[in-house]
Order: C-alpha cells, then structure tokens, then sequence
C-alpha cells in the first residue's frame, strides 16, 4: 500500500485496483510525463525574471482612501530560487514605525495557469497567499486573496494585488482592500533598478 497527497494536499491510499486517484488508461509512464511537463518552468516563468533584481522602493500607505498618504522607503532583494521555478524576495522596510522584513515567493504554477504569491513579515504571525492572472504580454499581473488584518480585528478580507511592469528597470506593486465591492488602494510600491 502507497500513501500520496491528492490535489486537495489531503492523504489518499493507493490500493491494488484502486484506480480512483487515475485517469482512465493513463500509464505509469504517461503519468510520469504529465508530472514532469507540469513542474517544467515555462513563458510565464520566464515572464517572472523581470522581478529579479536589486531595487528601490517608494512606499505609499493610505490608512483612509482621502487621506494623504504616508511615504517610506525600503529595498528590495530578488533572486531565482528552486531551479528557476519561483522567484523569491527579501523587502526591507519600516512599517509601524520600525523597521521590518518581509519575504516573498512568487511563481507560476502550470497546474492551475495561475500565478502563485505567498508573503510573511518578521512582524507578523500570518501569511498572506494570493494568485491570479497575467494579461497577454505578462506586463500586468493581478493577484487575489484574503488577509486578516489584527489593527481593525477583520478576518478573511478580500485584497487585490496588482503588479505593472513599465520597463526593465521599474514596476509597480498596488494592494487594494475590495470588501466593500470596489478597489480602495491601500499601499503603491514603486521600485526602481539599484
């Protein structure tokens, strides 16, 4: 008997003749394939390497939508990580008054067709997984999901993330809180190329 993660990351047992976990008439060698073409990094992945860098960033946060914005600066340091199939980052910041680090991993999962984010702070317990999708020539990538937030005690809100790349040196990064049906922008990062 074999234990494998099914889709769901859930636990399922391969038994003799259980074919459940199978496509209909696909072989150990057709299976094999599919998984390797499906963990092989591809245009979009390529599409990523933009991000690769070292940066400067201009930090924007609106604590209320009318209210002028408060501005800080931080770097940002981006490499290649996992042969080429995420790009991982190390933001350097100030946030709550002190200063902070925070990390990304960011990927195209070839599974789904969608592009994958997970970000963590070292001032934060939670994570904040998002993903999404690319217009044709990958310059604009969009990214949702759900965030708690511990200021307001809001658990789950929905957040948009926007990413629009203008030229090899420079990009933008928008958050968005859409919980109330509508984008309200909540930070702009604008990095520049060091």
């Amino acid at each position: 008997m074999k234990q494998t993660i099914g889709n769901a990351g859930t636990a399922t047992t391969d038994r003799p003749g259980n074919k459940s976990s199978q496509k209909p008439g696909c072989s150990k060698e057709e299976r094999i394939k599919q998984m390797v073409v499906a963990g092989t990094p591809g245009p979009a992945h390529k599409a990523l390497g933009v991000l690769v860098g070292n940066w400067n960033a201009e930090v924007k946060c609106w604590m209320e939508p009318d209210a002028e914005p408060r501005v800080v600066q931080g770097t940002l340091k981006a490499n290649w990580t996992l042969k080429g199939r995420f790009v991982e980052g190390e933001f350097k910041g100030e946030m709550l008054n002190q200063p902070f680090t925070g990390r990304s991993l960011m990927g195209y999962d070839n599974s789904s067709q969608k592009f994958v984010q997970m970000w963590a702070t070292d001032i934060q317990t939670s994570v904040f997984p998002s993903e999404g999708k690319a217009d044709s020539d990958y310059k604009v990538i969009t990214l949702e999901g759900k965030g708690d937030c511990p200021a307001t005690g809001r658990r789950g809100g929905p957040m948009k993330k926007v990413f629009r790349f203008l030229n090899p040196d420079k990009y933008t990064f928008e958050l968005f809180d859409v919980s109330n049906g509508k984008d309200v922008r909540t930070m702009e990062i604008t990095y520049t190329r060091q």
